[in-house]
């Protein structure tokens, strides 16, 4: 395989599907982003898998957002077909009526991965070679399996940002803080909350003094502010003093509680570490917010998608692919207007200057709908799966046939085509190739196991495994 190109699976002419050969996409591609929608069942989740192997494959960073708990199942990239890979997470896969040893049903499931992976190339040379040639890591803010995440830091631990670029800086600390109100059920907009802004003004005079903000300094800082005005008034006038005694209280209520110290364990929050090579192996970060609920997903994945913004900024420009970001199951992350939740900015900006710096961007969704089209305009690669809904289709079939070289009329032909597709077809359109050619493909076997949700007991026994 070509360097630099990823493997993807069996192709075939979408006008003459007899004629088949193999989808090999070269990265660069992936400069102008993705997107991959289809309904459940279709094979979304294990396409964006095997983008994110080929991309390691090629010595590519990796980050992968999961929200389903489907991707921690990327750390199930087993270097061998030996059955005893298997043992270990058999019994949370095995049927009712299976009265099979763990052994039999291991043996079974490592021939079933060893026949597809042959079909598709891959020997157990490639799966040892992509095995220790990865450096995973998983990391679940506000968990207690997986990698800790320092949430707060942003507010609490001075990063050297304040020295280099204040406005991302500004942006993950107005996060942060958000996040911090939420724990307190307090309002978190920070175009409205008072505490909002107190807050945040609070710990940027730390920062721009050179020094920390620690949680326990910041509630002295609330009662006995170092200014005396926030814009144009007067402290005390904006918010009272019995007002900052009450939520310096409640902070302290919260600082002394255990609801608090799961969001404070951990490294700080740094995509840059991330996406930097571990003795000499590419490194791959899923970060599973499964655990957490609605609002907590929006307000930690705006954290760190406006971290991740701004160290796209600091990349050198490039029109190499230097890292991908793939973001499974985006409902409701980045909605058409007027929805505005705290991730659609970042993800937003993402699909519009990430390409400038080598950074590739794949959101992945059930639901067309759920996309803005800022988004939609920005992708060069569509994956489409099956489609149940006609206003599904439509809105996918309106984007295809609106691109140069495709007339209108080719629209219902579109719509049915994707309405006939099984189970792991796509039709893709690459923007790269000439007059936006389209193709029909079944992604390959992927390399890690697509166990399903992984249990905590699995988590500990995969990541004793990757740290050794």
């Amino acid at each position: 395989m070509p360097a630099g190109t990823f493997a993807l699976g069996e192709a075939r002419e979408l006008r003459h599907p007899d004629r088949a050969g193999q989808l090999r996409l070269p990265a660069h591609h992936l400069l102008t982003h993705g997107v991959v929608v289809g309904m459940t069942g279709s094979g979304k989740t294990g396409l964006v898998m095997v983008l994110a192997e080929e991309a390691l494959r090629a010595k590519v960073p990796v980050l992968v957002i999961d929200v389903k708990g489907d991707l921690p199942n990327l750390l199930l990239g087993f270097p061998s077909f030996a059955p005893g890979e298997f043992e270990p997470f058999v019994e949370g896969v095995r049927e009712p009526d299976d009265i099979r040893p763990a052994a039999a049903l291991a043996a079974e499931l490592a021939e079933a991965r060893r026949r597809s992976l042959v079909a598709s190339g891959i020997d157990e040379a490639a799966l040892r070679a992509y095995h220790d040639g990865v450096a995973f890591r998983l990391v679940t803010p506000g968990g207690t399996v997986g990698q800790p995440l320092h949430l707060l830091s942003s507010l609490e631990r001075r990063s050297p940002r304040w020295d280099t670029d204040r406005e991302g800086a500004r942006h993950a600390l107005d996060g942060a803080a958000s996040l911090l109100l939420r724990l307190l059920g307090r309002e978190s907009d920070p175009a409205r909350s008072r505490e909002h802004v107190l807050l945040t003004a609070l710990a940027s005079h730390r920062f721009e003094a050179g020094r920390d903000a620690d949680l326990a300094d910041l509630i002295v800082d609330v009662e006995d502010p170092p200014f005396e005005r926030l814009g144009a008034m007067e402290v005390e006038a904006y918010l009272p003093r019995p007002d900052r005694h009450e939520l310096a209280t409640r902070l302290n209520s919260l600082l002394a509680s255990r609801s608090l110290a799961s969001w404070r364990q951990g490294a700080s929050l740094d995509v840059g570490a991330w996406m930097t090579p571990r003795d000499g192996r590419v490194p791959a970060t899923v970060l599973s917010v499964a655990h957490l609920d609605d609002h907590e997903r929006a307000l930690v994945l705006s954290i760190v998608l406006d971290e991740l913004l701004a160290w796209v900024r600091t990349r050198p420009g490039t029109q190499r692919l230097s890292a991908l970001v793939l973001f499974d199951e985006v409902h409701g992350f980045v909605p058409p207007h007027p929805a505005n939740p705290p991730t659609k900015r970042p993800l937003v900006a993402l699909m519009k200057q990430a390409r400038a710096f080598g950074v590739g961007v794949v959101l992945a969704t059930q639901n067309p709908m759920d996309l803005d089209y800022r988004a939609l305009g920005n992708a060069g690669l569509w994956c489409i799966g099956r489609l149940q809904t006609d206003a599904d289709r439509a809105r996918v079939v309106d984007g295809l046939t609106g691109s140069p070289g495709h007339a209108r009329g080719e629209g219902a032909e579109l719509a049915q085509t994707i309405k006939r597709l099984g189970p792991r077809w796509f039709l893709v359109r690459d923007a790269h190739e000439a007059s936006g050619s389209m193709c029909l493909l079944r992604p390959r076997q992927t390399m890690s196991w697509m166990r399903g949700p992984m249990t905590r007991g699995d988590v500990a026994v995969v990541m004793g495994e990757t740290a050794s």
